[in-house]
């Protein structure tokens, strides 16, 4: 179990709703995942009209946690509006909040992201920030009211996996006590089970299960691949090393004269 903002999470899935085949897919997933929080987008949610609505019943149905999210947005005043518009609609004080800064990476623009967080904080919503992986912005975002981070290891959707496994290393040793997902770029199990094995506290993904031949299927491998790789690290992992260590110990090896 890990807490978000005082909601305690079994689940270390996290999974977004966009771009699944059916409705029906979308909702084998997350029941075979087991994941207990997926993210909406208000833009689906209003241009569906009425289907829009039957989608978000859909995803209540299923009794799992709301994240909204303000994806496709390029502005501070276009995220809060957004964000005020989603809270609205799914009776939730939860918001990931995304400021795009670029066209091409759809990289985060960290200075409007600041922003937006210290508005939104201060309304009262609980922030859940799409960021890098640099450690002077989480610090800022920490300042402005976040209690949870989460940094991108690839761009969106590129399915790259962990690029800079450094600096996310960094991350998790900076902030031990703060919830860290990792959103966008992971594309495979093995991906998240890496950013696991480094102590994260979750895995965010979307594009890697919506788009595979089986989304249902591979939303399972992903749950145990991020299992595996959480024991993994409460474990202890033997850390890698310079030179061969032989496994059988060569006391009491047999000699001959």
């Amino acid at each position: 179990m890990f807490d978000l903002y005082g909601s305690q999470i079994a689940s270390r899935l996290l999974l977004g709703t966009a771009r699944y085949p059916s409705p029906a897919i979308l909702t084998e997933a997350i029941t075979r995942s087991k994941a207990e929080i997926v993210t909406v987008s208000l833009r689906r949610e209003m241009a569906g009209g009425r289907n829009g609505g039957a989608f978000f019943e859909m995803i209540r149905a299923l009794g799992v946690h709301v994240l909204p999210n303000t994806a496709g947005c390029h502005g501070v005043s276009e995220a809060v509006l957004t964000a005020k518009m989603a809270r609205e609609v799914f009776r939730t004080d939860w918001i990931k909040l995304e400021v795009i800064g670029n066209h091409d990476t759809l990289q985060p623009d960290v200075f409007s992201l600041v922003e937006a967080a210290r508005i939104l904080t201060a309304e009262g919503f609980q922030v859940f920030p799409y960021t890098t992986d640099d450690l002077v912005v989480a610090e800022r975002l920490i300042d402005a009211g976040c209690q949870v981070l989460m940094p991108w290891c690839a761009p969106i959707g590129s399915a790259a996996g962990p690029q800079n496994l450094a600096a996310l290393r960094s991350m998790r040793a900076h902030f031990p006590d703060v919830p860290l997902i990792v959103d966008a770029g992971i594309g495979r199990p093995s991906h998240a089970a890496i950013v696991m094995e480094l102590g994260f506290d979750a895995v965010l993904l979307n594009t890697a299960i919506a788009g595979a031949g089986d989304p249902a299927a591979m939303a399972q491998a992903f749950a145990k691949a991020i299992d595996a790789g959480r024991q993994a690290f409460g474990a202890g992992m033997l850390e890698p090393r310079d030179m061969a260590v032989p496994s059988t110990p060569v006391i009491g090896k047999a000699v001959f004269a």
